[in-house]
C-alpha cells in the first residue's frame, strides 16, 4: 500500500484541484479545471504500467472518494447540486475503470499506444457521460444547469447547438491536446518508477 500513497496523493490532489478550478472561467469554452482533470488519467495510467492494474483501480478508488467529498464540500456551499455530482462521479468512475481496462488489453505493444489509446477513449467517455448527465435537456433541469441548453453557434462559429455541447467539445479538445502532451511525462515518469523499483 505505501508504494501506491505518491499515486494515491496525486490523484487526490488532482481531483481536489479541478473541483476548485472548474470555478474559474477561461475564455467562452472552458474552466482552469479542463486543464488540470486531464492529468488524472496520466496518474492511473503509470500506477498501471509500473504497479498493474489492480494498483490502477485502487488510485481510481481513492479519486473517486475524493471527487465525492469534494461533492458533498461543495454541496455545503451550494456551488452544486445532485446532478452535477452525479454526473461528476458517474464520469469519473466509468472513464477511469475503462482507461484501466484498455491500458491493461494494450499493456504489451510499443510504450506509446496503452497510455494514448486508454486515454483518448477515457477521456472521450468521461466527457460524454460527465455533460450529458450534467446539462441534457432530455433530463429534468436544476437551477445550475437549465442555463446549459441555450442555444448558440458550436465553439462561436458552427451550427447551432446547446451551449453545452459546445463547452463538451472544448472540454474534450483540450483532453486530446493533453493525452498527447502527457505522453513525455509518462516515459519519464515510468522509467524512473521502473528503476528505483528494481
Amino acid at each position: 500500500m505505501n508504494r501506491f500513497l505518491p499515486g494515491i496523493l496525486a490523484m487526490a490532489a488532482i481531483v481536489v484541484a479541478s473541483n476548485i478550478l472548474v470555478q474559474f472561467v477561461v475564455g467562452d469554452w472552458l474552466t482552469w479545471g479542463a486543464f488540470t482533470y486531464p492529468l488524472a488519467f496520466l496518474v492511473t495510467d503509470v500506477m498501471n504500467r509500473v504497479y498493474g492494474p489492480s494498483a490502477a483501480r485502487r488510485v481510481v478508488l481513492a479519486g473517486f472518494v475524493t471527487g465525492v467529498a469534494c461533492s458533498l464540500v461543495a454541496a455545503g456551499f451550494q456551488a452544486t447540486t445532485l446532478r452535477i455530482a452525479i454526473a461528476s462521479g458517474t464520469a469519473f468512475l466509468v472513464a477511469q475503470l475503462l482507461d484501466v481496462a484498455i491500458f491493461d488489453a494494450l499493456r504489451a505493444g510499443r510504450w506509446w499506444r496503452a497510455p494514448l489509446a486508454s486515454t483518448i477513449i477515457g477521456s472521450a467517455v468521461d466527457t460524454a457521460l460527465f455533460f450529458t448527465i450534467a446539462f441534457a435537456a432530455f433530463l429534468p433541469a436544476d437551477a445550475n444547469t437549465g442555463w446549459a441548453n441555450e442555444a448558440v453557434p458550436l465553439l462561436g462559429h458552427g451550427p447551432v447547438s446547446a451551449l453545452w455541447i459546445s463547452l463538451a467539445s472544448a472540454d474534450w479538445l483540450v483532453k486530446l491536446g493533453l493525452a498527447l502532451l502527457a505522453l513525455v511525462p509518462f516515459r519519464i515518469l515510468v522509467r524512473n518508477l521502473l528503476r528505483s523499483e528494481t
